[in-house]
């Protein structure tokens, strides 16, 4: 239990930025099994779309600091690469 006024409003602060984080990591789960189900599927146009859709997701969580910039390129690039392998 905080002590403090100022603790407890580092609970509540933290509370809404981890619901915050665990959603955006869910989404670009998400979105990141899409892709992948469409590359399996080899259907090119629609991972195509659904790898813009990743690579923003991973993008904007990376400028929010949610996932490590490092992180997110090297998702990215390894998602690219299924992708290219398709043709």
């Amino acid at each position: 239990m905080p002590n403090t006024a100022s603790a407890e409003r580092r609970t509540r602060s933290s509370a809404r930025r981890a619901e915050r984080n665990q959603s955006a990591k869910s989404r670009i789960k998400t979105l990141e099994r899409n892709y992948l189900q469409a590359v399996t599927a080899k259907d090119k146009s629609t991972a195509s779309v659904a790898l813009r859709a990743v690579s923003s997701a991973l993008d904007k969580a990376a400028k929010t600091r949610i996932v490590h910039r490092a992180t997110a390129n090297r998702k990215k690039s390894r998602l690219a690469v299924k992708l290219a392998a398709l043709a």
